[in-house]
């Protein structure tokens, strides 16, 4: 039987994948053996997906099957024969798996000119067990993963995603390399509607900013070409699975020449974005601040050395068009800190009528961290014509009430949730509804309130309690009610406890 990612148990068998390898390298290394192979099946199962299309239209020509132009036109990578996971699992058990391989990455590599150069080609290294990566291409093919057995979803970033969690004690990983989980960048693209433009991300991960930009484009009648994407990844190993998840939806995107630090080397540094869409590490210390002292980015003030959220913010900032917005995922901490300036940064931020809008998220929302987090909506132009004239007040958004239990451990916004939050944003920014404030969730304040408020931008502290519904019975009442009824079940468990006292007496047994 096929399992697809709908099915329970579709990351734990991933995971056994991975875990096959233990023993013969280091967990930082399995983790990325797995995702290439992983990356090969996606392929060369959204490969076949697209072959059954062509030979199921009565209107296909003979041979089509094998022309490439059939696929690429569809955005389907061309599979050559030696690389299809066919071929793969036949050989398998062969000891020169590690070499037909790597044979298969090269060969897809010179078929497809987005890849050249960033996809895995080290199985052949003595290393790595044979035996153990035959277990490993066997197990992965009883898993479906082309678009339709996947539900097209952000794949190798949720896989991604999970592994990093699964290895993050035995990487001794700290800090902040997170995956955006779906929901959140769904959020963000709805709220900012990336529609027509530059749209930039400064930590780009595995690319799935991107991969919701380009499907919240399609799905509102757009062109994916009307869209152009920039993107920075300090992590090499990141830099190319984002490289390969772009190409698999064929999305061009220029990610710079290299993995490079966004703060130290910045690879777009005349781009000025109508869009910014990001999740920055959380709370990184030692970003290299000393060095950085005098940059231009930094015109509300010095971020700390300790932390660089504000260094964040002020880059993502400084990259914004004249119109431009940007919409990205902080921790908690950053609207309200007075750490190392981090509070008079933010104030010169809300004096200046930059922040557009504060949400705040619910918990469990990451599979690799508990830390609280808030989307920030920062805009350059508040006054444009079409919107309405909103440069005096901010939206603060509270919901933390929202979203649903996945897992035991795992949350996430429904559909529900992020047209809540994304049509109350609207309703405030734009003309085309009458916004009204509502009690516990959301309201928008002055920003002579928000500065009077020490510029502290915590949603809960401006919305206010949500009304509960009132208990009619006066308090008096009800606890001379309760308090009656308590006795009455004392009563009844004295006698319970007499009555089986008597019956043990009768066994002879006397307590």
């Amino acid at each position: 039987m096929k399992v697809t990612s709908a099915n329970l148990g579709f990351e734990e068998k991933l995971w056994l994948a991975a875990d096959k390898l233990r023993g013969s390298m280091d967990a930082a290394e399995y983790k990325h053996v797995v995702l290439g192979l992983i990356f090969l099946k996606y392929i060369s199962d959204s490969f076949e997906e697209r072959r059954e299309e062509i030979a199921a239209d009565p209107s296909h020509f003979e041979g089509e099957e094998e022309d490439r132009d059939s696929y690429t036109a569809k955005s389907v990578l061309w599979v050559p024969k030696d690389a299809r996971w066919p071929s793969l699992m036949a050989s398998a058990r062969k000891p020169e798996i590690g070499l037909l391989v790597d044979q298969a990455m090269m060969s897809i590599e010179r078929e497809n000119d987005r890849l050249r150069g960033i996809l895995p080609k080290n199985y052949a290294r003595p290393d790595l067990d044979k035996t153990r990566l035959g277990d490993v291409i066997d197990l992965i093919g009883t898993i479906g993963l082309g678009d339709r057995q996947s539900g097209g979803k952000d794949l190798l970033g949720r896989v991604y995603e999970y592994f990093l969690g699964k290895f993050a004690s035995a990487e001794g990983k700290s800090g902040g390399e997170f995956f955006t989980p779906q929901s959140i960048v769904q959020l963000l693209v709805e709220m900012i509607e990336p529609l027509k433009g530059r749209v930039y991300d400064p930590c780009c991960g595995s690319g799935g900013m991107f991969v919701q930009s380009q499907r919240f484009v399609t799905a509102h009648g757009g062109r994916p070409e009307d869209i152009s994407v920039f993107g920075q990844e300090f992590n090499p190993t990141t830099w190319k699975l984002c490289r390969m998840n772009l190409a698999i939806r064929g999305i061009e995107g220029n990610l710079g020449d290299r993995a490079a630090d966004t703060f130290a080397s910045d690879l777009h540094k005349d781009l000025k974005a109508d869009y910014i869409l990001a999740n920055p590490p959380f709370n990184i210390s030692d970003w290299g601040q000393e060095r950085l002292k005098g940059d231009q980015r930094w015109a509300y003030g010095l971020p700390p050395a300790g932390n660089a959220n504000f260094a964040w913010i002020q880059h993502m900032i400084h990259h914004l068009s004249p119109a431009g917005i940007a919409a990205f995922v902080m921790a908690n901490g950053s609207l309200s800190s007075n750490t190392s300036g981090e509070g008079d940064i933010r104030a010169k931020l809300v004096e200046k009528g930059l922040v557009d809008c504060v949400v705040a998220l619910p918990p469990q929302l990451f599979y690799t961290t508990q830390i609280p987090v808030c989307l920030w909506l920062v805009s350059r132009d508040r006054t444009d014509h079409k919107l309405r004239d909103r440069h005096d007040e901010m939206l603060f958004i509270d919901a933390r009430k929202l979203g649903t239990m996945e897992t035991r451990k795992l949350r996430k916004l429904i559909p529900a949730d992020i047209a809540r939050i994304a049509d109350t944003y609207h309703c405030w920014r734009a003309q085309k509804c009458d916004y009204e404030d509502v009690l516990g969730f959301c309201k928008a304040v002055k920003l002579a309130e928000v500065t009077k408020q020490g510029s502290v931008l915590t949603p809960g502290r401006y919305v206010g309690a949500e009304v509960s519904d009132e208990d009619p019975e006066v308090f008096h009442e009800k606890m001379t009610r309760l308090t009656k009824e308590l006795g009455e079940q004392f009563q009844q468990s004295h006698e319970l406890e007499d009555r089986i006292k008597k019956n043990l007496k009768g066994l002879g047994f006397e307590i």
